[in-house]
Formats: C-alpha cells, sequence, structure tokens
C-alpha cells in the first residue's frame, strides 16, 4: 500500500548511526522554488518538441491521483535519488505514490541507506498488474525495468525521464536529455514546472543523483548549471559532506579482501581497443559469499581499475549468484563504451557503461575484445579532458 513501509522482499542495509543521524530530516529552512530563482532549465527544455512531452507529461500527473514510480534495478544513486525525490515532492502535492524497482529481492545498497522516503518503497509484486500512470527514471532501456516492465507498459501511460544517450525511445512521453547530467537534472525541472519547493529531503534524493552522475562532479558532463544545481540543493542546509563520505568513503573491511582479489586478477592488455589499452578484471561470486560482501557494495571497484594512464578503457565483471555476469565499464575518451556496451545487449554513455551476459568469463571477455575492436577502428568521440 503506498506511503507504507516495503514489505520484507526489500533487503535494507544499515548505515552506521553517526552518518544515518546527521542525514535525517529535520524541519528547516527552505529554499526558494526553482522557478522563482531563475534557475537554468533542463538543456533540451528549450526544444518545441520536448517542450510538447513535458506539457503531456504533467497533464498526465495532474490528473493522476495514484502514481507509480520506478527506477532501473540494481538502483544507483541517480536511479533511486529521482525516484524518491519526485515521489516525495508528489505526496506533498497530494498524490498517492509507490516507488519500487524489478528486484526480487530487492536490495538498497548501503551507500544508498541515507536516502529520505524510502517508506515509499514497496516490493515489484505490490505494484499493480495495470497502473494508470508510471514514471520510469533512469532506466536506459526497458530491460532494465526487471520485472516491473510488463505492468510498466500495461499502464495507462508510462513518462520515462531519462539522459542516457543509449535509450531507444519507449514509453509513452519520453523525457530523454542525454545533454543532462544525470536523470536528477530532469526531475529537478519537473519540480520547477510543478512548483514544488525544495526541502532537506527532496535536496538530499537529488543532490545524491547528480554527485553519482558526475562522480562528484569531475565527469566531462558536469557544467555550470551542474554547479547551480548542487547549490541549490546544498542551500537547503544538507550535509554534503556526510552524503560524499556515505556515497565513496564508507565500506565494509569484506569490500578491501574482495579489492585485493579483483586487483590481483586484474589484467592489462596495451594492445586492445585499437592501441588504446584495456584494463580488466572480474569477481566471482565465492568471493562476495566468502566475505559477505553484495554485487551493490562493489559497483566502486570499477572506479579504482580505470586509474592507470596506460590503459583507455577499464572492464569490471561482477557475478551474480545465478552465474550471470554484471560489466561495467569506463573510458578515457577515446573509445564510446556505450557503442562497445551496446554489441552486448547493453548501453549507457560514451564515457560509462554496462552490459549482462550468461556465458563464462573467458567467452564474455572476448566478445568484448571484438566489439571493442570494431568501435575503435571507427571514428571515436572528442578525447575527454
Amino acid at each position: 500500500m503506498a506511503g507504507k513501509p516495503a514489505e520484507s522482499g526489500t533487503a535494507r542495509a544499515v548505515s552506521t548511526t553517526q552518518v544515518e543521524t546527521a542525514l535525517a530530516v529535520l524541519p528547516g529552512p527552505r529554499s526558494e522554488s526553482s522557478s522563482e530563482s531563475g534557475a537554468e532549465t533542463a538543456p533540451a527544455a528549450a526544444d518545441g518538441r520536448f517542450e510538447a512531452q513535458w506539457q503531456r507529461a504533467l497533464e498526465l500527473i495532474a490528473d493522476s491521483d495514484e502514481i507509480d514510480l520506478v527506477c532501473h534495478i540494481c538502483p544507483d544513486g541517480d536511479a533511486l535519488g529521482s525516484a524518491l525525490a519526485a515521489a516525495l515532492a508528489l505526496r506533498g502535492l497530494g498524490k498517492r505514490v509507490r516507488v519500487s524497482f524489478g528486484d526480487d529481492p530487492q536490495v538498497i545498497p548501503e551507500s544508498l541507506s541515507f536516502l529520505p522516503g524510502q517508506e515509499l518503497i514497496v516490493p515489484a509484486a505490490a505494484v499493480p498488474a495495470a497502473p494508470a500512470l508510471v514514471l520510469a527514471f533512469d532506466a536506459a532501456s526497458e530491460e532494465r525495468l526487471g520485472l516491473l516492465r510488463e505492468k510498466a507498459f500495461a499502464a495507462g501511460a508510462l513518462v520515462v525521464f531519462d539522459h542516457h544517450a543509449s535509450n531507444p525511445g519507449f514509453g509513452t512521453v519520453r523525457l530523454i536529455d542525454p545533454a543532462a547530467a544525470a536523470t536528477a537534472v530532469l526531475v529537478d525541472e519537473l519540480l520547477r514546472r510543478l512548483r514544488v519547493p525544495l526541502d532537506q529531503a527532496i535536496a538530499t534524493c537529488l543532490y545524491t543523483g547528480i554527485a553519482t552522475d558526475t562522480g562528484s562532479f569531475k565527469y566531462r558532463a558536469t557544467t555550470p548549471a551542474t554547479h547551480e544545481m548542487a547549490g541549490r540543493m546544498l542551500a537547503t542546509g544538507i550535509r554534503q559532506d556526510l552524503i560524499s563520505r556515505q556515497l565513496w568513503d564508507t565500506t565494509s573491511f569484506g569490500y578491501l579482501k574482495v579489492l585485493a582479489g579483483a586487483l590481483e586478477r586484474a589484467a592489462f592488455e596495451p594492445e586492445e581497443a585499437g592501441g588504446h589499452g584495456l584494463v580488466w578484471t572480474w569477481v566471482p561470486y565465492q568471493d562476495l559469499a566468502l566475505f559477505g560482501v553484495t554485487v551493490e557494495e562493489i559497483e566502486g571497484l570499477i572506479d579504482v581499475l580505470r586509474k592507470p594512464a596506460e590503459a583507455d578503457v577499464a572492464l569490471v565483471l561482477k557475478q551474480d549468484p545465478d552465474g550471470t555476469l554484471r560489466g561495467s565499464c569506463r573510458s578515457r575518451g577515446a573509445v564510446d563504451v556505450a557503442a562497445v556496451c551496446a554489441r552486448l545487449g547493453g548501453g549507457g554513455h560514451v564515457y560509462a557503461a554496462g552490459f549482462s551476459a550468461r556465458e563464462a568469463v573467458k567467452a564474455v571477455v572476448e566478445r568484448f575484445r571484438v566489439a571493442l575492436a570494431e568501435v575503435a577502428a571507427g571514428p571515436g568521440p572528442a578525447a575527454a579532458p
């Protein structure tokens, strides 16, 4: 039921008491609505066709008393932060809302355990078979909706908020802006159009989304508008230092053991990626089970592996209990890894993408090398700074 805590199908990792207390959302100062502050809107908002999509989305929301908000499977900070921010805003407008994602069991990473609004999360099974209105966040393809895919497409209307260039354009209304640094940017624009002022709860969710997808504001997608948006979030009084600590600087000791094994297995292949170099490794599920670490907890491993200057492309394969390999890929700018991952059934951004495969590690890496060679042989993206 909307508004009630998630049932046992949703596993929650517990944050440290200190961080959880510091991040608790308390009544406090509220910033001015971005519609009144002259804030820059989403980059594609000036496009006439895009504007028509916005107007249709607003009409659907206005006409709906009950709204289901979903994000992609294995949600990251942008996916879950965007969905929760929108849900909190819509609840404030008197809507009945549910938030969900298509995993079973649902696992919320410990790094995101501080996000406000998690009492609105329900298991995928609790979402109606044919919802009146579904808002989808940060799902680059319909497959990324997981168990909620059929329900989303059975809805009276499906509004898609996303910023992945690889998104094929699914849904009834498509608010897809590859120029946006994060899906949270589109949610910020939604709130501006709905005239919902920021409070600390919403700002925490949006700040988490934009900080996550810009790598703490260090990726190429970061713009002056990105910092302006972050500034408005900080003006509500949120503790960005504690958010950042939880997102990037807090792990279990078991993670260090898994990391050590992954680095020991790391391979550097300078001839791959058209001579730009590839570094890759993999994490067997046995390592995760041995040290009590979840797949979600090692999402940041790719940021360690991508550091060697000798390799343009980095790849980490993470094994699920059923043997599925989840690939996370990064590029320094010479190779479009979204195009590489698309050849393996995935997608993402030019410099950050992913895919899944049900094969042996050796076979997956060989297919990745082939795709990498094909993409590297063509015209590549502009070099990243």
